[in-house]
């Protein structure tokens, strides 16, 4: 998968499309929000953040968190462009054998985009069942991250669960959400 550095005005014409359909699909993520008033708030960088979580397949939508507006990953599963990765850039180089391609730090920061915190995460689960057989890491305070360790959540029994596994593990099942504020 290669991400975009740049869209043509075709390209946003056809994000803003996709993104509108959207929301005006999941209303009940953004009550009282018009997408004119969204869309009329976007420039180029983030039209181009927001075609590289759509292309890795996030289906980001708009999402209050905290009082404020931002585009959230909101694909049923954690996004299948973004899985069998390891948390960070240090657990990659620690593995001595079957590294993963890509780890969820640093796709993030090529997206253009943030990862969920745990408190992002939950808030994400109030409109929607993410995650039912996926799990997505999360953002993870530096004093766990120092002992080796990383944060992952998913949602099973009707409840969001947090865990955590070394940094440098990675499964077919796990990616991680991202964020963009509006």
């Amino acid at each position: 998968m290669t991400l975009k550095k740049k869209l043509n005005e075709s390209e946003q014409a056809e994000l803003l499309n996709a993104l509108e359909s959207r929301f005006n699909t999941h209303k009940e993520r953004h009550e009282n929000i018009s997408f004119e008033d969204i869309s009329s708030k976007l420039n180029d960088k983030q039209l181009l953040v927001l075609h590289n979580m759509e292309a890795t397949e996030g289906e980001p939508d708009v999402i209050a968190l905290d009082g404020e507006l931002y585009f959230i990953d909101c694909s049923k599963e954690s996004p299948k462009g973004r899985r069998s990765i390891c948390y960070d850039r240090a657990a990659l180089e620690a593995r001595k054998k079957h590294k993963p391609e890509n780890t969820a730090v640093d796709l993030a920061k090529e997206i253009g985009a943030d990862l969920l915190t745990e408190n992002d995460y939950r808030q994400l689960q109030q409109y929607g069942d993410f995650d039912l057989k996926s799990s997505s890491w999360v953002d993870t305070p530096s004093d766990i991250r120092a002992l080796g360790g990383a944060l992952f959540c998913d949602k099973r029994y009707n409840t969001v669960f947090l865990y955590h596994n070394g940094a440098d593990s990675y499964y077919g099942a796990r990616g991680f959400r991202a964020k963009l504020k509006i």
